[in-house]
């Protein structure tokens, strides 16, 4: 299968060798210009995958995406939109897109299929590709399960088949909305988790875990999708990853905003958070973990009062 990744930063870059490894053709886009591109072409590594040579690397958009039966896309949630307007230009037709970001867009709150849809033809099929992993983990060779979720059973179906191995084992998602929402909301989670870490208080982290699930399960509920779906692959099941493991950048992102240590870059849950705040104003459902965090993050507030506001909350029932 003729396949483009689309986006060659650290999980593009990885989906382009596990691709590559399982069979397929591919074809690595990056923008010209982009320090990831420039690296691969020296050296056909960034230090975490190294690329077979005979994998094509380029900066153009529009033969890459020509040559392609599947587009895998792997780029940051906010300038999904932008990336679009240029794909818009070129044809989509007979081809799959697969989206591999976690985010929301945070000016909007819009779900990334909902911008896809936007600018890609009605026959144009998109999916979602969720779930836990970290690529150092993955190239060490330990598997994980991760979900591919569509409107469309035969694409679900299709690309199941196209990507798993022993590596990845995939399940059929059924809740497109849900397993968005879960996958983009578990990064904001994993900043809460960070702060945690950071304030010595990780034996929160329990507490954290069962009130975060409960919180983005009301938000799916109240936009239509099954709340079911938070206790998933894409939310609850990607917490290891996140809310624990060391690669998080999320997690580390949130340890070392408390300790007034630089990170040197946005965590993708900080977009994120915004957006799901828009989300739970115009479904009017309480957010109080995104809200501490954009309270700690973006306003300034104590993060150890923060944390015990949130957590001292009135007494109520668990469930």
């Amino acid at each position: 299968m003729k396949i483009t990744v689309i986006g060659c930063g650290r999980w593009g870059s990885f989906l382009a060798w596990y691709l590559d490894q399982i069979g397929h053709e591919v074809t690595l886009y990056g923008r010209e210009g982009s320090r990831h591109l420039e690296q691969f072409r020296a050296v056909h590594s960034n230090g975490l995958v190294t690329l077979n040579e005979c994998v094509p690397l380029t900066s153009d958009l529009e033969k890459s995406i020509a040559s392609a039966e599947i587009l895998v896309i792997s780029v940051s949630s906010q300038s999904f939109r932008s990336l679009m307007q240029q794909i818009s230009k070129f044809s989509l037709s007979g081809k799959m897109t697969v989206l591999c970001m976690k985010g929301l867009e945070a000016p909007t709150g819009m779900r990334l299929t909902q911008i896809f849809e936007q600018y890609a033809p009605p026959a144009a099929p998109v999916a979602i590709w969720v779930g836990p992993g970290h690529v150092q983990d993955f190239t060490r060779g330990i598997p994980n399960c991760m979900v591919i979720d569509s409107k469309s059973i035969d694409v679900k179906k299709q690309l199941v088949s196209i990507f798993s191995s022993s590596l990845i084992r995939f399940y059929y998602g059924d809740d497109l909305l849900g397993n968005e929402i879960g996958a983009a909301s578990k990064n904001v989670i994993g900043i809460a988790a960070g702060i945690l870490d950071g304030l010595d208080k990780t034996a929160l982290k329990g507490a954290l875990m069962s009130r975060g699930t409960r919180e983005i399960a009301r938000l799916i509920k109240a936009m239509g999708g099954n709340e079911i779906s938070a206790y998933g692959l894409a939310h609850l099941g990607d917490y290891e990853a996140t809310v624990f493991s060391p690669y998080s950048h999320n997690r580390k992102f949130g340890e070392l905003f408390v300790r007034g240590e630089p990170y040197g870059e946005l965590a993708e849950g900080v977009a994120t958070t915004a957006a799901m705040l828009k989300l739970g104003s115009k479904y009017h459902v309480d957010l109080p973990i995104c809200h501490t965090v954009d309270d700690i993050v973006n306003h300034g507030k104590d993060p150890n009062r923060a944390i015990s506001d949130l957590f001292l909350r009135s007494i109520k029932r668990e469930f």
